[in-house]
């Protein structure tokens, strides 16, 4: 006869049926799987990339583009989602210093959903439209480059000739930029 106890004893060391445990499949990733799943068809001025392909937490967005002030630059983001997910936003990151008046030169970004209003009903999806959205309007009444967003207030003319000198590699107000046009 079969001795279930002892069955149940190899199970729990690691042995018997089955080989050893595989790691649980969190909430956060299900969810997290989904969301990427919906995004089968990107716009064409986005991709994404994972440097680690079995670690769905942390990604890269590259955005670039094709019209406003930041046309034909490229703009890459770290995405890492944290295992709270949805219940916390992820956390972005601009990976290059650029002149925005919604990005600070450490690469912060300053996107209402991903702090105060963010929402569990909120997805990736959103972040990454809002991304591209501070691209084609940024927004100087919630600044975390304030000298950028004061000079995009008063001059807009301004404004676009430091975008396009600080994305061919030119600096600003005594702060140096790398060519993001490459």
């Amino acid at each position: 006869m079969l001795n279930i106890m002892s069955l149940k004893k190899k199970k729990a060391e690691g042995g018997g049926e089955g080989g050893p445990k595989k790691p649980k499949t969190t909430a956060a990733q299900i969810r997290l799987q989904k969301d990427l799943g919906e995004l089968d068809k990107l716009p064409s001025t986005m991709t994404m990339s994972f440097p680690d392909p079995n670690d769905v937490f942390n990604f890269q967005l590259t955005i670039r583009p094709d019209e406003g002030f930041y046309k034909g630059g490229i703009f890459r983001f770290t995405f890492k989602v944290n295992t709270n997910y949805p219940h916390e936003p992820p956390k972005v990151l601009c990976t290059q210093k650029i002149y925005h008046p919604n990005i600070d030169l450490e690469g912060n970004v300053c996107l209402n959903i991903l702090r105060e209003d963010w929402k569990p009903v909120l997805n990736i999806s959103a972040v990454m439209v809002g991304l591209q959205y501070l691209f084609l309007e940024p927004n100087a009444d919630d600044p975390l480059n304030k000298e950028a967003a004061e000079v995009l207030r008063s001059n807009r003319r301004l404004f676009e000739q430091n975008v396009t000198r600080t994305m061919r590699g030119g600096s600003v107000e005594g702060v140096s930029y790398a060519d993001v046009t490459r």
